[in-house]
């Protein structure tokens, strides 16, 4: 089981660092001097990866934020004849540039990829 370490000092978050002189696992603190040697030498890390498509659905309203550009692109769904799209936001180093559309129409909400 994980558990989080703070500082004695100052009370923040500690991170796992290597002291690569002593080759030796620490838990430091960013705010302060404070180190600690770790008692277990196992790191664990938790990373979440999503889908772009996944996080625009987690946006309501795409259609009507003024912050994104508009194009004039049909939509195949309800014909209308605007809407909003953005860039791909993912930092993978694997991802290519893709621009996701959202129909301009309010009612519709239909998405796609170009």
């Amino acid at each position: 089981m994980a558990t989080f370490k703070y500082c004695l000092e100052c009370n923040n978050l500690l991170y796992p660092r290597e002291d690569k002189n002593e080759r030796k696992l620490m838990f430091a603190c960013r705010n302060c001097e404070y180190q600690e040697q770790a008692e277990n030498v196992c790191v664990y890390r938790h990373e979440i990866v999503h889908a772009p498509s996944e996080q625009t659905m987690m946006l309501a309203d795409l259609s009507t934020d003024p912050t994104l550009p508009r194009a004039n692109v049909q939509c195949a769904k309800c014909g209308h004849p605007e809407a909003v799209f953005f860039q791909s936001s993912s930092r993978r180093a694997d991802a290519k540039m893709t621009l996701f559309y959202v129909c301009g129409n309010r009612g519709c909400g239909h998405r796609w990829v170009d």
